[in-house]
């Protein structure tokens, strides 16, 4: 058997939860729509899939946000709004540092976008321990886009069963496994960790 090389780690429900209902609260707080209103928005729009595909910039994600929902501030301070809703899922950060203590290199893989990332990096120490970094924003494509996961082979250098991947959805697992990599999907940290140490890539207990 293969054994993985590259450890390819989705970002959000993996390595971080969010919650945008923080950011409909605040942008409430200072607009013209109700939260309910603000979260029907964020989960029906296609603004936000157009952002996280790099098809519209920061600018003008924010200027429509703004059109709609009448936010009342600047940039900066929609940025912490919509950004900062995120808190680390600790098991997982640990299983990160685990794998490459044992010398595996560690990628993000991510559908996001520039105002998530812009907080995450400084806010969370894990994220600078990354060999790679491969987000959807910034390739023009989304998860579960083939060409997404060519750019991680690219990038790790790895191909086939030489990855180790983790993600929450199920159609992106299903294309990670499509191309042979060693791919889980992730529903606890605890069943994570077991599967990746039936692969004898973690110590038991």
């Amino acid at each position: 058997m293969t054994v993985p090389k590259a450890a390819v780690f989705d970002l959000g429900k993996v390595l971080v939860d969010f919650d945008y209902s923080i950011a409909a609260r605040r942008i409430a707080a200072r607009g013209k729509l109700t939260v309910l209103e603000i979260a029907a928005y964020i989960n029906r729009s296609p603004l936000f899939v157009e952002y996280e595909s790099g098809r519209v910039t920061t600018q003008q994600f924010f200027d429509e946000i703004r059109r709609v929902t009448g936010f009342q501030g600047d940039l900066a301070e929609f940025s912490n709004c919509f950004a900062d809703i995120f808190t680390a899922i600790e098991p997982m950060v640990q299983l990160q540092a685990e794998l490459q203590q044992r010398g595996m290199a560690a990628y993000a893989f991510s559908n996001t976008n520039e105002l998530a990332v812009a907080h995450i990096r400084p806010t969370f120490p894990f994220y600078s321990k990354f060999d790679g970094c491969i987000l959807s924003y910034e390739h023009g494509v989304m998860k579960p886009d083939a060409g997404l996961y060519e750019v991680v082979e690219r990038q790790s250098g790895r191909r086939g069963a030489e990855i180790l991947y983790l993600d929450d959805r199920p159609e992106n697992v299903a294309a990670g496994a499509a191309r042979g990599w060693h791919a889980i999907l992730h529903e606890s940290p605890e069943k994570s960790r077991a599967a990746i140490q039936k692969l004898g890539l973690l110590n038991h207990g």
